[in-house]
Parts: C-alpha cells; structure tokens; sequence
C-alpha cells in the first residue's frame, strides 16, 4: 500500500474520458471499405491497435512508405473530425473529474490528439476548468506524447511519487514509465483488458473504481 496519497491526476483524453472506441473503428472501417479491404471488428482492432500509429497502419497493410503514412493520417483525421461531436464521454468521465477537484488534488490532460482539437473538445463538453494544462501534440502523427510528459511534470513541481498518469493503452503505460510516474490503466478504450494485464498490475474495467487505487483513496 503507498504511504502518500497522490496530490495530481494526469489523464488521457481518447479512449480514456473520451468514449471514442467504437467511433474511431468506425472511421478506419470507412477507409478500409475504399481500398476494398476487409473491415474490422472490436476483436481485431484490439488485436492491431497500436502506438505509434503507423504501426498500426501497418498491421493493417497500409502506410509502406512515409509519404502513404502521412497522406493516411490526413484522410483519417479528416473523416474523424467530421462526425467528432457524436463521440460521448464515458459515463464516469465527469463524476470522476468532479471527484479528484473536490478531493483537493489538480488534473491535467495529456493526449496525442492535436494540441488546438484538444482545446476545442474539452470546451465543447465543458471540461476545462478542472484542468491545471492542457498538452496535445502539434501535428496529426499521434507519435509518442513522453516528451510533453516530461515537460508537463517538471511545471508540476511535484514529488513524481505524487503523480498518477490515468490511461488506456499501453503507451500511456510507457509513457508514465518513461516520465517516472505512477500509472493506473482503464480497459474501456483502446486496448483491451488482457492485452494490458499482461504487462501492469494496476488495471481497472472502469473509471468508477478509481477510489479503489491506493493513493486515490480521497475520491471515495
């Protein structure tokens, strides 16, 4: 059991309080019934998902060349930005927001997403107040988001041992790891319950059982 409570969530945004999972299965699919290629299922994009994502094209026997991975990653932003709004939030996205502000700890948002349509969905469901910083990534790529983690914990000024990373992939995984902070893992987004507990202890089914987490135990 930790000795400290964690004094700041960081959260990922897709996947984890943005219920984009089946949304964004839907859009490849689009882009996969072009090419004439066989369309996906939860199963299979659980299988293949992956970061970066141009390994995950990849998979999908796209993206060969640099010039293919990028003309790809326009058609599928633009295919997901055109519809973006139907997404929801996950039904413990606000509860559990509102519960870390009046547990007294500070919440920031760490996502691949572009910095600028991170800024614009947050606002639309009316999120960013409880957020301290917002970082989303300047181009469309969805490379790894470390660096923006590094620079995101050292403006905290906090103990890392005070700081809690809140994801759904094994990136955000990799990334708490290469930030030198603590993570707990959410399996209703992008990658799937077996795939993370094959590699982490601290995977939960849902956001609802945060307060399960010791060192979050202010949330109850």
């Amino acid at each position: 059991m930790r000795k400290t409570a964690y004094r700041h969530v960081i959260w990922d945004w897709n996947g984890t309080l943005l219920d984009d999972l089946d949304y964004c299965i839907g859009v490849m699919n689009g882009l996969l019934r072009k090419r004439g290629r066989p369309e996906m299922d939860r199963a299979r994009y659980h299988e293949v998902f992956d970061f970066p994502v141009r390994e995950y094209y990849r998979r999908l026997g796209f993206a060969n060349t640099q010039e293919e991975f990028e003309a790809l990653s326009v058609e599928f932003i633009s295919a997901y930005d055109a519809n973006r709004w139907d997404c929801a939030l996950h039904g413990g996205a606000r509860p559990m927001l509102a519960a870390v502000e009046s547990a007294g700890l500070t919440q920031s948002l760490l996502s691949a997403y572009r910095h600028e349509t991170l800024e614009e969905i947050v606002n639309h469901f009316g999120l960013r107040g409880h957020f301290a910083h917002l970082a989303g990534l300047d181009n469309i790529y969805a490379h790894s988001k470390a660096e923006l983690g590094r620079a995101q914990v050292a403006a905290l000024g906090l103990p890392r041992d005070q700081i809690v990373l809140v994801g759904d992939t094994l990136h955000d995984l990799e990334v708490a790891r290469e930030i030198g902070v603590d993570c707990v893992l959410v399996a209703a987004g992008h990658h799937p319950a077996e795939r993370l507990r094959a590699r982490h202890d601290h995977v939960l089914d849902t956001l609802e059982q945060l307060p399960a987490v010791p060192g979050l135990a202010a949330l109850r």
